[in-house]
């Protein structure tokens, strides 16, 4: 992996003990969610085909300072997805909010990659020209 990593934790439980075997990691243009233990998966999806976050804290959570982010994406394998239980979830959102921004602008992706993509048109998001 040749991209900076900007944030990685653990998926916990509801006490917030880190005893999962699912881990999160960020970089500047991917998001990695693998899973496992004797079977591994490791899915990515690229940040500008994230299209809403949603940030979820029950009493409980709140109780351990944990959260879960909902995130929503255009990607064929990862369209819905949860990063649960983790620390700092708040700022964690607001830091993904914001790369999948600045990638979006970098990659001048329009709006209409969305739209299209949810369609089945096209396999490559449009760009603006």
């Amino acid at each position: 992996m040749d991209a900076k990593l900007i944030w990685s934790d653990r998926r916990r439980l509801w006490c917030g003990l880190p005893w999962t075997f699912t881990t999160y990691r960020l970089t500047e243009d991917r998001l990695f969610v693998k899973s496992g233990f004797l079977n591994l998966r490791e899915d990515e999806v690229r940040l500008y085909r994230i299209k809403d976050l949603v940030l979820r804290r029950s009493l409980l959570q709140r109780m351990f300072g944990l959260g879960t982010i909902q995130i929503i994406s255009s990607d064929s394998s990862l369209s819905n997805f949860e990063l649960s239980n983790i620390k700092r979830s708040g700022d964690v959102k607001e830091q993904l909010s914001t790369l999948v921004e600045e990638e979006r602008q970098r990659k001048k992706v329009s709006s209409r990659e969305f739209i299209s993509y949810e369609s089945g048109e096209d396999e490559e998001p449009d760009r603006e020209q």
